[in-house]
């Protein structure tokens, strides 16, 4: 080693150069941060639509679980039976928010790596 030069290269003064990388890094963080905003936004734009008592009752959700459509079908409306009809409303939007949670875990999940993080 050439004296006045320390191992890590640094100058006559004895003090140690960085290293490069930590604006790899930086680059790195900052552009999975913004692959994961264009994801979530994306995601968020999605609609989800489900259907409960042979496609009498259709509900629609969007990405921010949001519902955004309900649509019941006459044949859906039976007197005296208001308890069924609830049922298949809860059962379609239900179904159209885990449609919605299932995509987002898919796709942050890619991005994160697998790590369990939510969305």
């Amino acid at each position: 080693m050439a004296k006045g030069k320390n191992y890590l290269g640094g100058g006559f003064s004895g003090q140690p150069q960085r290293q490069s990388g930590g604006g790899d890094q930086m680059r790195q963080s900052q552009k999975a941060q913004e692959e994961i905003r264009r994801t979530r936004e994306a995601l968020e734009a999605q609609t989800y639509e489900a259907t409960a008592g042979g496609g009498m009752i259709r509900a629609v959700v969007s990405g921010k679980k949001a519902l955004t459509a309900l649509e019941i079908s006459p044949a859906a409306v039976a007197p005296g039976d208001i308890e069924t009809l609830q049922d298949m409303i809860i059962a379609a939007v239900n179904e159209a928010l885990q449609m919605s949670e299932r995509a987002a875990a898919e796709h942050m999940g890619s991005l994160t790596g697998g790590l369990n993080l939510r969305f």
